[in-house]
């Protein structure tokens, strides 16, 4: 028969056990998920801000909402879908529950070929959903200037919606709708948005996204 001294130390024992329990969950269940933004100058935000580069005003809207996600800017200038791909394991480490890809633009301003694109792209899919099975993709599209003919363009613009029909992605048709040749949004190379270009984008990939993380919210 237990003595009353040692019942009563594994009652505290007990009752230590299940509040150490309750606070791990606790702490589990406020830890933020991760939204990454892999993508080029566009996303780093050349020429601006930091703060107002549009992955930084994904995470304001995010806040303002109440939703628990951290968003983490992945931009780097001049990268190229062959330059993501080559970086995806190593941003793959940190565990990702969204990823929002946006690159290709300088795959199109160098004149890589489409195919070339579209299967770095696809890659890069591939590699995050081995790893994370359950992780929600995004893909922002791109389109090129007029410059670059009437069949490459055609043909650039299609790797998007054909990625997205394939994988089942959410698509963003054009990431720079509302900036692309608009000198009042876009610094004096025309390429690189302004904060107000920046704002505009924010806004082009908040309408895909957002109805997606609420989904996310509101699953059990």
């Amino acid at each position: 028969m237990m003595s009353n001294r040692n019942l009563l130390g594994w009652i505290l024992w007990a009752a230590l056990s299940v509040t150490q329990a309750g606070s791990a969950s606790e702490q589990k269940a406020v830890e933020p998920r991760t939204l990454m933004v892999l993508g080029d100058s566009l996303t780093a935000g050349f020429g601006v801000n930091r703060a107002e580069a549009y992955p930084a005003l994904l995470q304001q809207r995010i806040n303002a909402a109440g939703w628990n996600f951290t968003v983490v800017n992945a931009g780097q200038n001049g990268d190229t879908t062959a330059g993501g791909l080559r970086r995806m394991e190593w941003l793959l480490q940190r565990r990702l529950h969204v990823l929002i890809l946006a690159l290709g633009g300088n795959d199109g301003l160098r004149g890589i070929a489409p195919d070339v694109t579209h299967s770095n792209l696809q890659a890069m899919i591939n590699l995050a959903k081995q790893k994370y099975p359950d992780i929600q993709i995004v893909l922002a599209g791109m389109e090129m200037s007029p410059n670059m003919g009437r069949d490459y363009i055609t043909r650039f613009r299609a790797i998007y919606p054909e990625l997205a029909k394939q994988n089942q992605l959410a698509l963003v048709p054009f990431l720079l709708e509302g900036v692309g040749g608009r000198p009042e949004a876009n610094q004096d190379d025309m390429i690189h948005p302004t904060a107000a270009g920046q704002k505009i984008i924010a806004e082009n990939v908040w309408h895909v996204l957002q109805p997606l993380l609420r989904a996310m919210v509101a699953a059990p």
